[in-house]
């Protein structure tokens, strides 16, 4: 099989000659293998569009078999402004280099605009800070979010500025190699103090903003933790590692054990449970005012590791607890 990639100022141009019967398969698949810089999902996009030609013929079918002999043409158009503005937002860069950023997430930032947060968000602030860097996902300039956080979970994200990084990143994301530590304030302490939670996740059935362990029909989930500090009886720093990455899964799988996190507006525990637990415990009246005063779910994401998609070589970052829960820890080691 032979390939190669023209670039020019405005579009870019894709050739393929298929030499050999090992060669030949679905015209997507066979596309997403040559050219690694291009996801499966953008060529499909591409196939759609008109923007491939077999033998000089425009082919708008994905599953077109390809046969000896064949001649691909793959035209991939610049890309389109994204419909989100940039909005100069500071942003906390723990590494930036070509293909990718790493940003440690101050929470209370949205992630993606949506209804009621069009702007203000990190795809705004990334779209000003990486101007004239992004070669653009998907065919549209926009920096890549491989995975997400909540909006009020602080913590280390990566996102890619080019399709091969997104690719990339996506692909270990999916092969479970790219490593993510949280640290997870709990009510009360975890026994077994370690162990792995491995608890499929759905819809909640009648509340629509929450997720749910559910018995069929959910995603995998697994959650693996660890207590690394206890405030008496009444809560605990835990450690909690990912294979999965499913929507609220650590808050959900830590309910589900009977240790919510404390400020956790969805799925925490009962104020009045907590302040027992906390007076129980020793604590005074002003300390249990705090505590009960956290205004988010107390999760921090600190560790990220993965291999960079281009250059090929393992990346590692830690972050510390953020200001609000280090002072929250602080308080409760009194």
């Amino acid at each position: 099989m032979n390939s190669t990639e023209d670039q020019e100022d405005a579009d870019s141009a894709y050739h393929l000659t298929i030499e050999t019967p090992e060669q030949c398969g679905r015209l997507d698949k066979i596309l997403s293998a040559a050219f690694a810089d291009l996801s499966r999902s953008r060529i499909q996009g591409l196939i759609e569009q008109g923007e491939v030609l077999i033998n000089g013929k425009v082919c708008d079918s994905s599953s077109k078999k390809l046969i000896v002999g064949d001649v691909v043409e793959l035209n991939v158009p610049p890309p389109v402004e994204a419909n989100p503005q940039a909005e100069n937002i500071p942003l906390d860069i723990v590494y930036e280099d070509d293909d990718l950023l790493v940003i440690n997430k101050p929470a209370g930032l949205v992630v993606h605009p949506g209804a009621g947060n069009y702007t203000g968000t990190l795809v705004n602030a990334l779209l000003h800070h990486c101007k004239g860097s992004l070669s653009g996902i998907n065919g549209v300039m926009r920096p890549g979010i491989v995975h997400r956080l909540d909006k009020e979970t602080s913590g280390l994200m990566v996102a890619a500025k080019n399709d091969k990084a997104h690719k990339g990143l996506a692909a270990q994301l999916e092969d479970r190699s790219l490593s993510r530590i949280y640290h997870a304030l709990v009510f009360k302490v975890p026994f077994p103090t370690k162990g792995v939670v491995d608890k499929p996740l759905a819809r909640h059935y009648s509340n629509r903003l929450k997720m749910a362990v559910v018995n069929r029909g959910g995603k995998e989930a697994r959650t693996h933790f660890q207590t690394l500090e206890k405030f008496g009886e009444a809560c605990a720093l835990v450690e909690c590692q990912l294979e999965s990455g499913r929507t609220h899964q650590i808050r959900v799988h830590m309910e589900s054990l009977g240790h919510p996190l404390i400020g956790d507006p969805l799925y925490g525990p009962q104020k009045n449970g907590v302040s027992s637990a906390l007076k129980k415990s020793g604590y005074n009246d002003e300390i249990v005012a705090k505590v009960l005063e956290f205004p988010r779910q107390a999760l921090h994401a600190g560790h990220l590791a993965f291999t960079h998609p281009c250059m090929e070589k393992p990346m590692e970052f830690d972050a510390s607890l953020s200001e609000d829960m280090a002072k929250l820890l602080k308080i409760l080691n009194k």
